[in-house]
């Protein structure tokens, strides 16, 4: 017995169908700003009709040499960095900001160097590379600059040639160290996060803190410790610890050894609102209050920081805004343009309920 496969439909069935060009069917798909409303739903109704799925995105892929794909790139493994409810807002908001172009988003996550394997990168089938927080050091971006590709850079690392969108770092750690400093607070600690840690948080000090691997990490610890050695406070008085990746519950084993010394901080400067969270359940625990016996910051102000109990005081980022900035940065070089002068957003400092005077 023999059978008949059906043929697959085509552009040219669709065309002459609608009594049109190819071009204008694939306008219809590909740029449909290029045809009336009434004329696209026309060709898309045919279409559907006919049993035609669109254009074959490997040929498309091929005649364009583009694939339509944005490798973003990740320091921590997908569930670690999508624990941060700040990437998580920066993403959607570029992925929104890029949706008019027609563009795919391809996650690589990263591990033990700070982004993802060197290897991944290179065999990526993206046309651009997005770098979020990656560490200064990591091959991955050895791995772009070989492949040509152009990159843009969420806050870190510092790249040159590439886009860059950040924020005030060390303008917002100052702003918090100098509100609690005007609390009358005189005793700190500091808690920060790096992905590379996960297994290996603990206390260090300020000098091995000072080298990490992290831009954003190095920026913020600089304006805490340089707010407080301005008010007569030496960074060897200020307890740091870094947490075990960016967790609440690795933030709550950290705040937790702080919180139970005998001459423990008054005051908690957090560089993530995750890591303020983790710290202030921490203090719950132990039997302290927030604020009256540990006043609580934050970094970000993501949406958990207003509904928090007591509410989180914490620096604000616009992080839509960072991720729409990035996403535009995105399409202008993907249409050949080339990478301005770094964008840096502002930071504010919204007071809450998680402080009070020493």
């Amino acid at each position: 017995m023999t059978s008949t496969r059906r043929r697959r439909p085509t552009l040219d069935d669709v065309a002459d169908a609608v009594g049109v060009s190819r071009a204008t069917v694939s306008n219809a798909y590909n740029r449909p700003d290029q045809l009336s409303a009434q004329l696209r739903d026309e060709v898309l109704r045919a279409a559907k009709k006919l049993g035609y799925p669109g254009p074959n995105p490997t040929a498309r892929s091929l005649a364009t040499s583009r694939t339509g794909a944005i490798a973003f790139m990740l320091d921590a493994s997908l569930s670690a960095a999508f624990s941060d409810p700040a990437l998580t807002i920066t993403l959607d908001a570029l992925a929104t900001a890029v949706e008019p172009g027609d563009h795919a988003l391809l996650l690589l996550p990263g591990g033990e160097n700070g982004g993802p394997p060197a290897e991944r990168v290179l065999t990526a089938q993206a046309d651009i590379a997005v770098a979020y927080s990656l560490a200064d050091d990591t091959p991955a971006l050895e791995s772009v600059a070989a492949r040509g590709l152009p990159l843009v850079v969420i806050d870190q690392p510092l790249v040159p040639g590439a886009a860059l969108v950040g924020c005030d770092d060390r303008g917002g750690a100052a702003l918090a160290a100098r509100h609690l400093l005007d609390l009358g607070h005189r005793r700190f600690g500091i808690l920060s996060a790096q992905c590379l840690s996960i297994g290996r948080g603990g206390e260090m000090t300020a000098e091995a803190a000072l080298a990490s691997r992290f831009h954003d990490t190095r920026e913020r610890l600089a304006g805490y410790l340089d707010t407080l050695a301005v008010a007569g406070i030496t960074a060897s008085e200020v307890a740091i610890w870094e947490v075990s990746g960016m967790s609440a519950e690795g933030a709550m084993a950290a705040a937790t050894e702080l919180l139970g010394r005998a001459e423990r901080p008054t005051a908690l400067l957090c560089m993530s609102d995750q890591l303020a969270l983790g710290a202030m359940s921490a203090a719950r625990q132990l039997g302290l209050d927030v604020p009256g016996d540990v006043s609580v910051v934050g970094f970000d102000d993501t949406p958990s920081a207003k509904w928090s109990e007591p509410a989180l005081t914490t620096v604000r980022q616009d992080l839509a805004l960072k991720g729409r900035a990035a996403g535009e940065l995105v399409l202008r070089l993907l249409a050949g343009g080339s990478a301005p002068e770094p964008t840096r957003l502002g930071v504010d400092l919204v007071r809450r309920g998680s402080t009070a005077p020493a």
